[in-house]
Parts: C-alpha cells; sequence; structure tokens
C-alpha cells in the first residue's frame, strides 16, 4: 500500500515547456485517500494547540480549511490583491510582498477582526518557495496580538540555509527534491 508521501509523489507533475515550468497538483485533489488523510498529517506537523489556521490563496486556502476542519479550530483566508484591502480600509491588516516576488510583488491582506489577541495560528499552505507569503501572514498575526506557531505545508522548495526558514518554522511533508 502506498503512504501518503508516496501518492502525494505519484500525483505531482512538473507541467510545460522549457520557458514555463509549473508544478500540477490538480491530481492530489482527485485522490480521496490524500484528501482524507492529508489534513491529519499538515496538523501532526503543527507545534502546540493552535486556535486558528491561515492559509494564503490560493491552494492555501483549500489546504488551510481541510486542517482547520481536522483540529476544530477557525481558518482565515490570507487574500493576495483583494481590491477591497488594497485601499486605505482600516479595518485590513496587510503587507507587502517584495517585487521580486514571482515578477510583481503584490499585497497580502485579510480583516483584522478574524485574528485576535491571544490566537495562536499556524498558517498553512501547499508550498513554500521563498517564504515570502508566509511571511507576512506571521508578521500580520504578530501585529494583531496573536501568536505565531509556524508553518505547515505539504512541499518544502526553501533553500536549507535560508534564515526565514528557522524564523517560519517550516515544516513539511515532502522537501521539492523529492518529487
Amino acid at each position: 500500500m502506498v503512504d501518503l508521501a508516496g501518492r502525494l509523489k505519484v500525483g505531482f507533475h512538473w507541467r510545460g515547456g522549457p520557458d514555463v515550468a509549473y508544478a500540477d497538483v490538480t491530481e492530489w485533489w482527485r485522490d480521496p485517500v490524500v484528501l482524507r488523510d492529508l489534513p491529519a498529517a499538515l496538523a501532526a506537523l503543527v507545534p502546540g494547540t493552535p486556535t486558528l489556521v491561515a492559509g494564503p490563496v490560493s491552494r492555501g486556502s483549500l489546504v488551510g480549511a481541510l486542517v482547520a476542519a481536522h483540529l476544530g479550530v477557525g481558518f482565515v483566508e490570507v487574500r493576495k490583491n483583494d481590491r477591497v484591502a488594497l485601499g486605505s480600509d482600516p479595518a485590513f491588516v496587510r503587507r507587502a510582498l517584495p517585487g521580486s516576488y514571482h515578477g510583481g510583488g503584490g499585497i497580502m491582506s485579510f480583516r483584522r477582526g478574524l485574528v485576535r489577541p491571544g490566537d495562536r495560528v499556524v498558517c498553512v499552505d501547499d508550498w513554500i518557495e521563498s517564504g515570502t507569503q508566509a511571511g507576512a501572514a506571521r508578521e500580520m498575526v504578530l501585529e494583531l496580538g496573536a501568536q505565531f506557531l509556524g508553518t505547515a505545508c505539504i512541499v518544502d522548495d526553501m533553500d536549507d540555509g535560508d534564515p526565514l526558514r528557522e524564523l517560519l518554522g517550516v515544516r513539511a511533508l515532502l522537501r521539492a527534491g523529492e518529487l
């Protein structure tokens, strides 16, 4: 029987050509065993006892919501370039991503009232490469007086020596080199 890590590897494909390649993980969502086992596996990576899961759009929203449901805690979608949050509405907390992030930067945000002082928040995503989105989520969580427990993801593609890896508390089911 193939374990979860094996199923994730089988369902992963690099697509595209020499100029543009992208990670195709759509088979993960087709596999009912992955959908069943993934939330518990990611939740097991989380230190402490979270009261809230934050998930960056787009796939972090899917995976994060599954983990939140498994843990029986709330979920906050961390939006990118949300047209409401891009203005000066004080109801939103926001962080700019560097211009180098995927060739254009962007603004990550969520409504302030969704994260409260005393919350213990874990960031959950499918893939972490540079750590900028999880870093933005961490900064916003801390600004609001909540505790940031770390980052749980399916695939870790960060450089081993990157100091952001430790700051974000990155834990993953797979390293990108395994795919």
